[in-house]
C-alpha cells in the first residue's frame, strides 16, 4: 500500500477545492488526511460500489468543518466522480462546507454543530450490538470538539454499555478557533480523561502510517471497553507555510501559495 502517494493526491485535492472556492478550515482538513488514508485504504470494511449496506463499518466523521478532507478520500477511493469536487461549496453544489449526508455516497452524517457526532455513533453501535450486526463504528473528532456537544455524556454511555465495537479517533492537532486548544480549555491528561470514563487508550503518531494502521487493526483493544486512539497531529500538514498555525483555520489561500503547495 502506497500511503505517501494516496495521501499526496488527497491532499492536493483538498488544496485545489480550497483554492478554488476560497473557502477556509484548510488546516484542520490537512491534519487529519493521514487517518482518513489508512482508515479507507486498509481498515473499514466498506464496498464504494454498495454505500449502503447494512453490515458496513461506519465512519462517522464529527468534524464537519473539515469536510474537504472528507470529499477528497472519497472521490479517491471512488465513491463518486472526481469531477464532483470542482464544484465544492459553489452555488449547486452537492459539496457543503460541512458534510452533509445524502449529498454524495459514503457519508454517514450531517456534521457541522461540534460535539454531536460521538453521541451518533454511541447509537449506531448500540444498535449493532442489539441487532447481533459485526459492523464496526469509528469517529473522527476533533480536540477543540471535545469542549462541547454531548461528548462526555456520550463517553459515559458508552462505557456502561460496554460498546467495544466502537472506537473514536481524536484528531489531537492542538488548535481550535482561538487558540491553542490547551490555553482556551485544558484536555489534558487526556488519555487518564478517557481511562477513567471506561475506555481503553492507545496513543499514537497521527502522521506515522505504520502506527496508524497497527493500532486501528487490533480494535477493540480490550473486551466489553469503547477503544479511542489519541492521534498526535500537526494542524496543516504537509504545508510548511501552514503547518501548525492558527491563521491555517481561517485563511484563504492566494494563487501563488496555492501554485508553491502544489509544488
Amino acid at each position: 500500500m502506497d500511503y505517501n502517494s494516496i495521501s499526496k493526491n488527497i491532499r492536493k485535492k483538498i488544496l485545489k477545492m480550497k483554492y478554488e472556492s476560497q473557502e477556509g478550515h484548510i488546516g484542520s482538513a490537512l491534519s487529519c488526511v493521514d487517518i482518513l488514508n489508512v482508515l479507507y485504504f486498509k481498515i473499514l470494511k466498506i464496498d464504494p460500489k454498495d454505500p449502503l449496506n447494512e453490515d458496513r463499518d461506519r465512519l462517522v466523521f464529527s468534524k464537519g468543518h473539515a469536510a474537504a478532507a472528507l470529499y477528497a478520500v472519497l472521490s479517491e477511493k471512488e465513491f463518486f466522480e472526481e469531477k464532483i469536487l470542482d464544484a465544492y461549496c459553489k452555488d449547486g453544489s452537492k459539496l457543503a462546507g460541512h458534510s452533509t449526508r445524502g449529498s454524495v455516497p459514503g457519508i454517514e452524517i450531517s456534521a457541522g454543530s461540534l460535539g454531536h457526532g460521538l453521541p451518533m455513533a454511541s447509537g449506531m453501535a448500540l444498535a449493532g450490538k442489539k441487532d447481533n450486526k459485526n459492523y464496526r463504528v469509528f469517529v473522527l473528532m476533533s480536540d477543540g470538539e471535545m469542549d462541547e456537544g454531548t461528548t462526555w455524556e456520550s463517553a459515559l454511555f458508552s462505557a456502561h454499555h460496554k460498546l467495544d465495537n466502537l472506537t473514536v479517533i481524536v484528531d489531537y492537532n492542538k488548535w481550535q478557533a482561538f487558540g491553542r486548544t490547551n490555553e482556551v480549555l485544558n484536555l489534558e491528561p487526556l488519555a487518564k480523561k478517557w481511562e477513567s470514563f471506561g475506555w481503553s487508550v492507545k496513543e499514537i503518531n497521527g502522521h506515522n502510517f505504520l502506527e496508524i494502521e497497527n493500532v486501528l487493526s487490533i480494535v477493540p483493544f480490550e473486551k466489553v471497553k469503547p477503544n479511542v486512539v489519541i492521534a498526535n497531529t500537526i494542524k496543516g500538514k504537509g504545508v510548511e507555510f501552514l503547518e501548525d498555525k492558527l491563521e491555517s483555520h481561517y485563511t484563504h489561500i492566494t494563487k501563488e501559495d496555492y501554485e508553491k503547495s502544489i509544488r
